[in-house]
């Protein structure tokens, strides 16, 4: 898609999925039929993007290029990125800098599975003149868990909060994210003025509050299919379920 590119976020030591991931990274443990990252990336391609860099951390970098190559067979053009150390979201997309340029960028982590293409909101991205960040949020039934978000009467997003202890708002903010270029320039703000958190992160909910408190943030509700599935239930639910959809390999057979 003219105009915006991808990012998969890939990093990380998949400490929920231990000890499955004591010797591989969990991205390229299987769900259903092909290897995690598989998914992420065919999200971003059903979008209608095919230029996509992966973020890497970790071990395991050279089976991602034996699986996924230069991303030619599958119709993409793929690069690499290598976060050296677990230091956040925010860190890992600042690497990809360069890679984006002035271009829109669809933001997707590797361990996310979403059932239906988002073709039709990056369209709308695109063209939006008014918003510059689009969160996916999904209802859930433990918001306590997730990051949430609240949205006013137009689909603005005025409020989000991590794991809140009593939330009035069931909707949580997936790992899906479309944001103009100007993320960069949040980011660097945010090293400057907030810093790392305490667990040493770069944390990706202080750049999208940026955006919210410049009325700049668009909240996409969904109802398809979506799962973290860097735990072991998520995973064995979301394997079962492709089986039992018939949906076969996504990145060789694409809508």
């Amino acid at each position: 898609m003219e105009g915006i590119r991808g990012v998969v976020l890939a990093g990380g030591w998949g400490t929920r999925l231990m000890p499955l991931t004591t010797s591989i990274n969990k991205h390229l443990l299987p769900v259903y039929d092909e290897p995690m990252i598989c998914k992420s990336v065919s999200t971003l391609k059903r979008m209608g993007i095919t230029e996509i860099m992966i973020v890497l951390g970790g071990h395991s970098g050279d089976s991602f290029f034996h699986l996924l190559g230069d991303g030619h067979r599958f119709g993409l053009d793929i690069r690499y990125a290598y976060q050296e150390k677990a230091g956040g979201i925010a860190e890992a997309l600042r690497l990809t800098k360069d890679f984006v340029g002035g271009n829109n960028v669809a933001v997707i982590l590797g361990d996310n599975v979403f059932q239906d293409s988002m073709r039709t909101y990056a369209e709308e991205f695109i063209a939006d003149q008014d918003n510059e960040c689009y969160l996916f949020l999904k209802d859930v039934e433990n918001p306590e868990s997730f990051g949430i978000a609240w949205l006013d009467e137009n689909g603005s997003i005025v409020g989000m909060e991590e794991k809140p202890k009593r939330p009035d708002s069931n909707l949580a903010i997936t790992g899906l994210y479309l944001y103009s270029s100007k993320v960069f320039d949040l980011i660097e703000h945010s090293i400057d003025v907030i810093g790392y958190s305490d667990r040493g992160e770069l944390e990706i909910t202080d750049i999208n509050r940026f955006f919210m408190e410049k009325n700049l943030a668009r909240g996409i509700r969904f109802d398809c299919h979506w799962a973290d599935c860097g735990e072991i239930d998520a995973l064995l639910e979301t394997s079962n379920l492709m089986k039992s959809w018939g949906m076969g390999k996504w990145l060789v057979t694409e809508e």
